[in-house]
């Protein structure tokens, strides 16, 4: 073999050596493909005799909150709980809202009076914010950022209830009617499992009982509102749940917790930042769920709704849908995209999904 021949073998030879390592390489490195759910395994962490409806990861810990004025943690490690109670005078809040902020711990009651409680700095909770009167009912609690929050209620007056702190949560202040859309007549919204507000960056989307939308791109400066196509002919019907996988997609759940098989117009997606919501799985399951989640890492495509109906779960944005257990829970909240915790009646749960 001349040397000439012999100069492209062995370049041939390299190259095929090249792209094989190639190969190789990127074949080690791909991750490994997380199978579609079938099944899920429920590990009870705390049994009481309480309405659980407000939970939040919060780092290594869950914590929560609950009727009876309980609220407290669990550490994630050792499954430690530690609870107390917050009186108000003689009375027991019932929680159904929490949020938290990298420093600070919230919880908020639901009917009149309302009560907003915030991490104390001398080791309590600290009440930061009160409102009495007919009507007043608060539904759910979200942060934008360490200092700017916001929370939901019902009706009073001609709009809904919001109230906002720009400092941390160690004000609150509610916003006039002037400021936001008019309500509807019986207008409010579920306090079912504190997913009533989802945020993204600047934004929040609002779900209400009459299948309505309020947005905000300015974190509660400027308001708009949306009418979905979602179910809203009885007080008992509307949008229970919504949750934003990035800016643009969105999803949100509701139906009649007195009609639960009903599935009609009880399911939607947006694309478009909630601009616009177009129906799925229309007169399939699931019926009513209280609690609607993305699961992470899935690109939007992997849901999980949850209901004292129990679990289902969507691998293809919710165009269909299977039950993966009877179990029921009020609320679910992912700590990574296989292992969520879930909270219901008399209960606080971890969920590992397979």
């Amino acid at each position: 073999m001349d040397v000439k021949a012999l100069f492209f073998l062995n370049l041939h030879m390299r190259y095929i050596i090249l792209v094989t390592s190639l190969f190789l390489l990127l074949s080690c490195n791909t991750p490994e493909k997380r199978p579609f759910f079938s099944e899920v395994d429920i590990e009870v962490l705390y049994k009481d005799s309480l309405s659980f409806r407000a939970i939040e990861l919060m780092g290594g810990s869950l914590g929560f909150a609950a009727n009876k004025g309980v609220f407290g943690t669990i550490d994630l490690q050792t499954k430690t709980v530690r609870t107390n109670i917050q009186k108000y005078d003689t009375l027991l809040p019932e929680f159904r809202s929490i949020a938290h902020t990298s420093t600070d711990f919230f919880m908020l009651s639901v009917s009149d009076p309302a009560l907003l409680y915030k991490t104390g700095d001398k080791g309590s909770m600290e009440l930061v914010y009160t409102e009495v009167g007919e009507g007043v009912f608060y539904d759910a609690m979200a942060f934008w950022n360490d200092k700017e929050g916001i929370a939901i209620g019902d009706k009073t007056g001609d709009c809904l209830s919001i109230i906002i702190t720009r400092d941390g949560g160690y004000s609150w202040n509610k916003l006039s009617c002037t400021q936001l859309p008019e309500a509807t007549e019986g207008e409010g919204a579920f306090a079912a499992s504190n997913t009533n507000i989802a945020i993204q960056g600047d934004k929040a989307w609002i779900g209400t009982s009459k299948g309505r939308i309020l947005y905000t791109a300015d974190k509660g400066l400027s308001w708009d509102v949306i009418q979905s196509p979602m179910k809203s002919d009885k007080p008992t019907q509307g949008i229970y749940s919504l949750d934003f996988e990035d800016e643009l997609l969105g999803i949100a759940i509701g139906g009649d917790y007195t009609d639960p098989n009903m599935r009609s117009a009880n399911k939607m997606i947006s694309r478009d930042g909630g601009i616009s919501w177009e129906l799925i799985a229309d007169n399939k399951e699931p019926g009513y769920k209280s609690c609607i989640r993305f699961v992470p890492n899935s690109d939007g495509k992997e849901i999980v709704a949850i209901g004292f109906t129990g679990i289902s779960y969507s691998s293809d944005m919710g165009a269909n849908w299977k039950s993966i257990s009877d179990e029921g829970f009020y609320t679910i909240r992912f700590q990574n995209d296989s292992v969520a915790y879930a909270a219901g009646a008399n209960r606080i749960a971890k969920l590992t999904f397979k």
